[in-house]
């Protein structure tokens, strides 16, 4: 049971910021603010969403990426930072599971996750 307090300011902070609606498997680019020194700027991180945990303001999410010389790299983002300016959906995934840490062991096109049909 969480204090009413802290829901009420939870509520408020969600409030403020708008989300697109995504899920373990999506494609995501993410608009992150990096500080160095006294200026900021935004870079794009791109990659597969992996996991989605927590709940109301402590919410994160896993994304993976591979990098240079087919590297994988993940970072996990709490999804109301005010260092994530916004999150774009690129793909829609067609996956069987909420957490693809299984991706881990995969290379090549054996890591590649079948696009969402619409109808």
């Amino acid at each position: 049971m969480r204090n009413k307090y802290i829901e009420n300011f939870e509520k408020a902070q969600i409030a403020e910021k708008t989300l697109p609606e995504f899920r373990a498997g999506d494609t995501l680019r993410l608009a992150v603010a990096i500080k160095e020194g006294e200026k900021t700027r935004v870079q794009a991180y791109e990659g597969v969403c992996i996991s989605k945990r927590g709940q109301g303001t402590g919410q994160t999410i896993t994304v993976r990426k591979i990098g240079a010389n087919g590297v994988g790299i993940e970072r996990i983002f709490p999804i109301y930072s005010n260092s994530i300016e916004e999150i774009k959906v690129l793909r829609r995934g067609r996956v069987r599971r909420a957490k693809l840490f299984y991706l881990r062991d995969l290379a090549g096109k054996k890591a590649r996750i079948k696009e969402l049909r619409r109808k």
